[in-house]
């Protein structure tokens, strides 16, 4: 295992983390590049014919801008986490375009680039929660891929989504924390995390119904799925 994490070493919080090595993130890249073949190929038996080139570029372009937007960060907390700028509606919009099961996978490819990027962690599980499976939640938005209002509905989903998830690091991995805060560990959790992923997502969703906004995201799903 020592090929992929490096020896625990010391963060700005002064405690003890691991680090992708050099093999760790070429693996992982592996594992994205994998998970996103995966998901357009599902996409493809589901619908009977084959990965379109115009998939890939609308998946990827997607998950690019979602990349530059996390990147562009008008707050971040001291123990991680950062209000930015619509990153996870961009992630959101790959399962309100192509479905749960391509939303899922390509979120949780997301997840771990998002981990390549910052390859620090306190433990595999951690690791585990805080990205694949945080970011992948995301997904959930294909669950309402063709409902009225369903990418409202979706965003709403995947970001509820991501927060239990954020919650059950915070209290699972990060308790500690809460001490000296006068709450307990998991209403800290709650506050801690609600504070940047609630906050995004309300003046994303603000921004969502604006009508001209909400049109052109229409039609962009329509000729992504043309």
């Amino acid at each position: 295992m020592s090929k992929f994490f490096a020896f625990p070493t010391q963060n700005s919080w002064e405690e003890d983390v691991f680090q992708l090595t050099t093999a760790g993130i070429i693996t992982v890249v592996g594992i994205i590049v994998a998970l996103i073949a995966i998901a357009l190929f599902i996409r493809s038996r589901e619908e009977s014919k084959k990965i379109s080139t115009k998939q890939l570029v609308f998946s990827a372009a997607a998950m690019a801008l979602g990349t530059v937007a996390s990147m562009i960060k008008f707050l971040k907390l001291p123990m991680g986490g950062s209000i930015t700028l619509f990153s996870m509606l961009f992630i959101v919009l790959i399962g309100y375009w192509y479905g749960t099961k391509v939303g899922i996978m390509t979120a949780i490819a997301y997840g771990l680039l998002q981990f390549v990027i910052e390859p620090v962690f306190y433990s595999i599980p951690q690791m585990i929660v805080d990205y694949p499976l945080a970011f992948g939640a995301l997904g959930l938005s294909g669950f309402f891929q063709n409902s009225k209002h369903g990418l409202i509905k979706g965003y709403i989903a995947g970001v509820l989504g991501r927060y239990v998830f954020a919650f059950l690091s915070g209290l699972l991995f990060f308790a500690a924390y809460a001490q000296g805060s006068g709450m307990s560990a998991p209403i800290y959790s709650l506050a801690y995390n609600g504070s940047y992923l609630l906050t995004e997502a309300v003046v994303t969703l603000v921004v969502i119904a604006i009508p001209a906004v909400n049109h052109a995201l229409k039609h962009i799903k329509k000729v992504a799925c043309e």
